[in-house]
């Protein structure tokens, strides 16, 4: 257990590590800002089921209890506490609630409590259902001590009161390490190790797929093998939940038996974002890398720092999200599959973030002076209908609605969008939680007070994310920076790979949406302009300053503009295919990631365009060893 004895007079116990969650979740998406995962209670306006653990107390004492946690709503401007809840210690709640007070995370003092010794129960009792969150527990015999709230000093009494080595344990040695485990970084974890890569793949979440999987429900966009490389895309379908685009292509071709099938599915397969669970097939994508005998899969896994020799990555360390404990991964090539370049900014790799200017770029999208401005984050939602009515309760922090603003809706899409211009690292749980302020507080609208709310009174809230779906952040340099240009007037580049099917869509806040709510809009408006298929070039796939730093995704080389045209998901897993593919040959021609240009590019083309026939050899060698898991 993540917990220990701290100088004989303290005991922390982080949340992450407790014996059951009830129905809390662990949220690790802001540990780099505020330090360590924690754990959240999204109920959608029901009190989750407890979360609770024992913990062995050797000393009886008094003990002071502080619980590290937020007001979350406070930051946000909200009048009142949406997130509090108990702490029970031995089945008796303490007389303070939490989550009641401060708009940062900090240690809020839970007073004083008697503890005899032996086994002592702990329980996080949520009073809400609106996204209490507690990161961890200390219990001090020393009454006046205050532990630290922030920074490196909070990082090492962490590490020292738990007890966590110094020095990370050694988790192997690899010939690639793919960091990010969304459709890039599955694709070209699968496509290096299908070519004799020891591949190690390391994901921040305990279910793969990124975007695409059951916690953000994006669905999967654009084209794959498309000319000039065909077979690019293989891997893509083989992961592939079958989607509203795959109906979209039989409904035009229902001659095809294989169109005849997907046309006779649920017609609930159809919903493309913000669907049921099953829509987007978790297990399908974890099938397929834990059947490749190439790959070390790492779960709940978040890197937090990379040892470079020269302007190269020697390994990567990562540490498991409920431990504590940190990993290295010795490395000789590694993929930044992140989508907000993590690797890439933690080696000092270039990077880009925000709007370049028409006269630096040329762009005509680009406005006339650069600026920070980013795509923002979809938190998606739904409600079903039930058979009797449904009470919601009213939540006087949300955002406040009107006949006039509110959003009659059932679901929300793509366009419930948040912190356009925010920036989507730094401050991305405030962004985060700027979206539930603005869903919640619609939906206590629609049920409590609107002239229609008899139309919703069977509904409730079914599913609402909680991991965001971002679109942009960081832009990770490469040898070519792609521009509007290059794809609009279709520049042949001699490296050339990946095409691009879907316009330049760039998001930008809803106006009548922020004439309502200036500075807090959560709905976008999507700007898009039409392309022809552009294959784009490798050259975007690799770091101009680190040396055998990869990237496939959202955070490829290219301007904002560009990153429009790039950035839907079944590109980025032909993206992943390519620099699989890459590292193979890096690998025995003990070459860097520009090498493969400057030396090889004709290989990698060959791998490309013979993929698919290579594929399909080493299946039936597969299927010759009586392997029956392809």
């Amino acid at each position: 257990m993540k917990n220990r004895r701290f100088m004989n007079k303290a005991y922390l116990i982080e949340a992450e590590s407790f014996g059951d969650f009830g129905g809390w979740v662990v949220d690790q998406q802001f540990m780099d800002q505020m330090g360590s995962p924690y754990l959240l209670a999204h109920g959608l306006g029901v009190p989750v089921k407890d979360a609770s653990t024992t913990i062995r107390i050797a000393m009886p004492d008094r003990y002071r209890v502080w619980v590290r946690t937020k007001d979350w709503g406070a930051s946000l401007g909200a009048s009142e506490a949406p997130g509090r809840f108990h702490l029970l210690v031995n089945g008796s709640p303490l007389s303070v609630t939490f989550g009641s007070e401060g708009a940062q995370w900090h240690w809020q003092d839970g007073g004083t409590v008697e503890i005899t010794g032996g086994d002592v129960s702990l329980a996080l009792h949520d009073l809400t259902g609106f996204d209490g969150r507690c990161d961890a527990i200390l219990l001090s015999a020393d009454l006046d001590f205050h532990p630290p709230d922030e920074g490196e000093d909070l990082a090492m009494f962490r590490r020292k009161a738990l007890g966590l080595p110094t020095v990370p344990e050694k988790s192997g040695d690899f010939d690639f390490v793919v960091v990010g485990g969304g459709i890039a970084g599955i694709c070209a974890a699968i496509a290096a190790a299908r070519l004799g890569v020891k591949v190690g793949l390391v994901h921040d979440r305990p279910v793969l797929g990124g975007n695409n999987s059951s916690e953000v429900r994006v669905g999967l966009s654009g084209k794959v093998n498309n000319l000039p490389y065909p077979s690019l895309g293989r891997i893509v379908n083989e992961i592939a939940p079958i989607g509203y685009y795959d109906f979209v292509e039989a409904e035009q071709s229902q001659d095809d038996p294989a169109s005849r099938r997907i046309l006779a599915m649920d017609p609930v397969k159809r919903i493309h974002n913000a669907g049921p669970t099953s829509n987007y097939e978790d297990d399908k994508k974890l099938h397929a890398v834990q059947s490749e005998p190439n790959i070390s899969l790492l779960l709940d896994t978040h890197v937090v720092a990379i040892e470079k020799r020269g302007y190269e990555i020697v390994a990567v360390i990562a540490e498991n999200i409920r431990t504590g404990r940190k990993l290295r991964l010795k490395c000789r090539f590694v993929a930044d599959c992140t989508g907000d370049g993590t690797v890439g900014a933690l080696a000092g790799a270039d990077f880009r973030v925000g709007r370049e200017s028409r006269a630096e770029t040329g762009e005509e999208l680009a406005p006339e002076t650069a600026d920070n401005l980013v795509m923002g984050t979809s938190v998606q939602w739904y409600a079903e209908r039930s058979e009797k009515a449904v009470i919601f309760p009213e939540c006087p922090w949300a955002l406040p609605f009107t006949e006039e603003n509110c959003q009659h809706a059932l679901r929300g899409d793509w366009n419930w969008e948040s912190g356009i211009g925010k920036d989507q690292i730094k401050d991305f749980e405030t962004v985060r939680d700027s979206s539930f302020r603005a869903i919640f507080g619609n939906w206590d609208f629609l049920k409590n007070r609107c002239r229609k709310k008899g139309e919703y009174a069977n509904y409730s809230l079914a599913w609402v994310a909680y991991v965001g779906g971002k679109r942009e952040s960081r832009r990770l340099l490469g040898d070519v920076i792609l521009t509007e240009q290059n794809i609009e007037q279709g520049k042949v580049f001699t490296d050339a790979c990946v095409t691009v099917t879907w316009p330049f869509d760039l998001h930008y806040p809803n106006p009548e949406n922020g004439r309502h709510f200036p500075g807090r809009e959560f709905l976008a408006i999507s700007e898009s302009k039409p392309i022809k298929p552009y294959a784009i070039p490798y050259r975007c796939l690799y770091s101009r300053n680190i040396g055998n730093l990869f990237m496939a995704g959202r955070n490829i080389s290219v301007t904002h503009v560009a990153l429009g045209a790039v950035r839907v998901q079944k590109t980025t897993g032909m993206m992943g295919e390519v620099i699989g593919m890459a590292a193979a040959l890096c690998k025995r021609n003990d070459a860097s990631p520009r090498e493969i240009y400057e030396k090889y590019l004709n290989k990698l083309k060959e791998r490309i365009a013979g993929f698919e026939i290579e594929h399909c050899n080493l299946n039936l060698a597969r299927c010759s060893e009586g392997r029956n898991d392809i």
